[in-house]
Order: structure tokens, then sequence, then C-alpha cells
């Protein structure tokens, strides 16, 4: 098959991205590898054949590459080599590797700390806009002359929560109002809490269950990854500023 690809010369992808405004980010990223070859080396962190080949069998698989032929056109349809694609997967171990070896053994000490941001709960909610309205719902509601779900149906002001009787899901502690989060975290399952007025209007909210955090694998891959990228911007920032002041110096 002809390739009609016609070659692009380093200066055009230079331009090409400028024009995008992906320049920085572009140049953040290959500051970031450096970064991360330097500190893995001084290390001595190191990634085998083996492992780039587990990974290169782990992403066939999520692509469902399953012969030969089809891994090669989906390399083609990328525009990389089977070259590139080992050195792109040796960066990414190399940086988990580093990740894992900095901050590995912090990562629990960390979740304790922030255990509360993490906690959750399945929360319903109804928000109207008369405080009369909210007075008279939580009444009804305590009283059991109306459920809950019922009065969410009815009268809150979003279509979308009517249609799910009042239902958010699963919510974080540090995704609501601090007011609003001292009140529902404190509250009992099951039962209505009294209107609560924000800009939107009067809430009036029921939370279904406490859902306490746990250090689950994703969890620790998350924190690990927040540490990581701390620290990698932090080294980023730190190698631009020496640049910078060696630039000014000469």
């Amino acid at each position: 098959m002809k390739n009609f690809y016609q070659p692009i010369e380093a200066n055009e992808i230079i331009d090409s991205l400028r024009q995008e405004l992906q320049l920085k980010q572009f140049f953040q990223k290959s500051l970031q590898k450096k970064v991360i070859d330097k500190a893995a080396k001084e290390r001595g962190l190191t990634v085998t054949p083996e492992e780039i080949q587990a990974e290169g069998d782990k992403l066939r698989r999520d692509q469902r590459l399953e012969k030969a032929a089809d891994t090669i056109a989906w390399l083609a349809d990328q525009m990389i080599s089977v070259e590139d694609l080992e050195a792109g997967i040796c960066d990414r171990l190399l940086a988990k590797k580093l990740a894992e070896h900095l901050f590995g053994k912090e990562v629990e000490k960390n979740f304790v700390q922030n255990k509360l941001r993490f906690d959750r709960i399945i929360l319903y909610q109804i928000i109207v806009k008369e405080p009369e309205l909210a007075q008279e719902l939580f009444y009804q509601i305590a009283e059991g002359e109306i459920s809950f779900f019922e009065a969410a149906h009815f009268y809150d002001i979003d279509e979308n929560r009517r249609n799910l009787c009042g239902c958010e899901g699963k919510v974080y502690r540090l995704g609501l109002n601090p007011d609003i989060a001292v009140a529902v975290f404190s509250a009992q399952p099951g039962k209505v809490i009294r209107p609560i007025k924000t800009d939107l209007g009067y809430h009036l909210f029921m939370v279904e269950k406490f859902l306490p955090a746990e250090l689950t694998p994703e969890r620790y891959e998350e924190i690990l990854r927040n540490m990581f990228n701390e620290w990698l911007s932090n080294e980023v920032n730190y190698l631009l500023y020496n640049q910078s002041e060696t630039a000014i110096a000469r």
C-alpha cells in the first residue's frame, strides 16, 4: 500500500504546537521525562525487556489486537513504530517504579491523615425556592405523610433530580458546601435534615448510607499518583528556575 504521508519538518511541528497553544504542555512533558530519567538513574531503577513485553501484551489485549497483522495496522494508524511503542511503555513503567520508590511507603500515612477527604455518602436532595414550602415538606416527610422520594419527584426545582426522586448518588465530603457537609455527615441515615438555605434555594437532604473511606488498590494508585505528580511539578519548576537564573547570569 502506497504511503501518502508527506515528511514533516521539526520546525513545522513546533509551529503547529505553538499555534494550537500546546507548546508549553509539550515542553513541560519533555522536562518531566528528563527529571524522571535522572531521578531513576540516581536510584538505580531500570525497566527490563520482560516488563516491557508484558505491558505490551496487555496493551494489545486492551486494544483487541489478536493477530500480528492487527498490531502492525494499529501502529501504522498511530504513525509510530514498534520501537516508539516500546520506548513509550518503558517511560511509563519507569515513572511508575520511581513513584513507588519515592512515595510507596507514604501512601498509607497520607490516606490516614486525609481520610475525611475520601469519606462518601449516598445522598438524596430536594431544592425548592420558597422557605415555607421547604419547611412544610420537612414536617410532612418527618411525620411520614409523604416520602422523601415522592416530595423530590413532585417539588424539586430541577427536572433531572425530580426524575431521579432526589438521588445525588455517591458524594464526597469535599464536594459539598462546608456547612452542608457538617449537616449531612452528622445526620442519621434515613432521616430528613432541616432546610438549609443557599443561593440555589432551600435544600432538604437525606443520607441513605455512609461509605467510610477504604484504602482500596484504586485509592492507593490515586494517592500515589497525586503525590508523585506534585513532586514532579516541583522538580520541573526548580529546573526551570535554575535554567532562568543561568540565562540571566550569562
